[in-house]
């Protein structure tokens, strides 16, 4: 199977509708993480075809759960460190304004390279610790795939996110042990199990409130 036949099957499966020239631009994104990882070890993913299911596919799921409109909204990808999913998801949404946050500079060169190449207005890259980051504007969804633990997730992040907004955590295997050690301010009593096409492995979102 072939990247783009492994990624229009699975946006069939996603039921996902995008924009006219999205797809073209997912694959594109695809081509430049593959080339950028022989060098900058991105991703251990080296297959564009597996990068389809595991990062695109893995993204573009949480999309339903996300509690965010259609329209214009504000969303934090924090540890974005290849763009993911912060990337897709800005390809998916162009109505959304996605940041992307690393604290690595290697990683970042990389996110406004593809932020130039694959014109994606909606996006801007933020370099730096995300625990120091103190945006001009709060954000409506603070995603990430990136944190360990949802403890840590919630401690780094929580400032980051408007009144009513959420913390929304990617992770594999339903995280039960985790969310009995988050502090009591914390309520994250949405946790999803998502189905990622042509992906064998358990995948949830979590999202959390964090209540002054």
């Amino acid at each position: 199977m072939t990247p783009r036949a492994a990624l229009d099957q699975g946006l069939g499966e996603l039921a996902l509708t995008l924009p006219m020239d999205a797809r073209e631009q997912l694959l594109r994104y695809v081509a430049l993480l593959a080339k950028w990882s022989r060098t900058y070890n991105l991703t251990a993913i080296r297959s564009p075809l597996e990068m389809v299911s595991q990062h695109l596919l893995d993204s573009l799921a949480v999309i339903p759960y996300l509690p965010l409109p259609s329209g214009d909204a504000v969303l934090a990808d924090v540890g974005s460190g290849a763009g993911l999913p912060g990337i897709p998801l800005a390809i998916a949404r162009p109505a959304w304004r996605v940041t992307l946050n690393d604290a690595s500079q290697k990683k970042c060169a990389f996110l406004r390279q593809a932020t130039i190449e694959l014109a994606l207005r909606n996006v801007e890259v933020q370099e730096g610790r995300v625990e120091a980051w103190l945006p001009a504007r709060p954000f409506e969804v603070v995603i990430s795939r990136a944190f360990a633990e949802l403890a840590s997730f919630v401690s780094a992040c929580g400032h980051l996110v408007a009144r009513g907004g959420a913390l929304a955590a990617m992770k594999g295997t339903y995280p039960g042990e985790e969310l009995g050690r988050l502090p009591a301010c914390c309520r994250c009593d949405q946790a999803f199990r998502l189905r990622v096409p042509l992906l064998g492995a358990e995948r949830h979102l979590v999202l959390c409130r964090v209540e002054s």
